[in-house]
């Protein structure tokens, strides 16, 4: 699947914003099953300082800084990306008991370990009441794998998706607990949940592909950045991902920017900024493929 990918973020100041230092994740990330053939990163007004990198995660950072008086700013990405995911695996996953012998066998500590998404997060904590959810959907699993594919099921269907239920600063059991949020918050809790259980989980921010209703044209800007989950399913079969806001595998129309514990590691934009005043921001997502393919989260064969 190839896809042409435009992104942006505006932002608007009521008084002019003095100086500003951002750290970008907003350029999607080459992997064994993306090839980004292209990919360019624009600021206006043009970056009085720019420097390209990469985080502890391998997600490629673009860090700016601004240090004139701004009454607006823009921050773009325009690219083509390459997605070619499998469609369909074998469950080789460990039973849940035998997992943490696999987890403690897991020498390395590079950012692949799954010793980094056990834990505590800054946006993830352990909660009772999660857990207890976590338990009850996946209670007679026979894997690792077909617990994450049962809680995601579940999950998807405890909760509904409200745009306007939570806002980006919303803690997990607070959107658990009125059942109701957006992909960020059903991400978190399915983080939360996984690792409840002692399945290592992580966030995974990117592009997805959305359809118009069907006779309607696609309208522009009408996609939107994402939020979805990986979960490691023991030595064998590695990282899976899941999207439990669309209760499926992640596939070719997920297009991947960053990996983090949680959105804190992933944020497409964060910084700080020397102001007084309000401001106001809109994002815009265009993703126009050469065709479409969605995989249904039943391909996974488990046994």
């Amino acid at each position: 699947m190839l896809y042409d990918i435009r992104l942006s973020i505006s932002y608007d100041y009521d008084q002019p914003a003095a100086a500003g230092r951002h750290l970008l994740r907003i350029l999607p990330r080459g992997l064994p099953d993306q090839q980004v053939i292209s990919g360019r990163i624009e600021t206006d007004p043009p970056a009085s300082f720019r420097r390209d990198g990469t985080d502890f995660f391998g997600n490629p950072t673009t860090e700016i800084a601004i240090d004139r008086p701004v009454d607006e700013m823009t921050v773009s990405f325009t690219g083509r990306v390459q997605r070619e995911v499998t469609d369909s695996v074998f469950d080789l996953a460990p039973r849940l008991e035998d997992l943490p012998g696999e987890i403690a066998g897991f020498a390395a500590l590079g950012p692949e370990a799954p010793h980094h998404f056990l834990g505590r997060s800054d946006r993830v904590h352990p909660s009772a009441e999660i857990t207890t959810f976590a338990r009850d959907a996946t209670r007679g699993a026979r894997s690792v794998l077909g617990a994450l594919t049962a809680l995601t099921h579940a999950l998807h269907a405890e909760m509904a998706f409200d745009a306007e239920a939570t806002e980006v600063s919303t803690p997990t059991l607070e959107a658990f607990n009125a059942r109701r949020g957006v992909c960020q918050d059903f991400s978190h809790v399915m983080i939360a949940a996984l690792r409840g259980l002692g399945i290592p989980a992580g966030y995974v921010s990117g592009f997805l592909r959305t359809l118009p209703p069907e006779g309607r044209a696609r309208l522009e800007g009408a996609d939107a950045m994402h939020a979805w989950v990986r979960a490691w399913c023991g030595t064998e079969m590695g990282w899976v991902q899941v999207d439990p806001t669309n209760d499926m595998v992640a596939g070719n129309d997920h297009v991947v920017v960053a990996f983090g514990r949680d959105y804190a590691d992933v944020a497409p934009i964060r910084g700080a900024l020397r102001s007084s005043g309000s401001h106001s921001t809109r994002h815009e997502v265009d993703v126009v493929p050469v065709n479409m393919e969605r995989p249904s989260l039943d391909s996974v064969s488990t046994y």
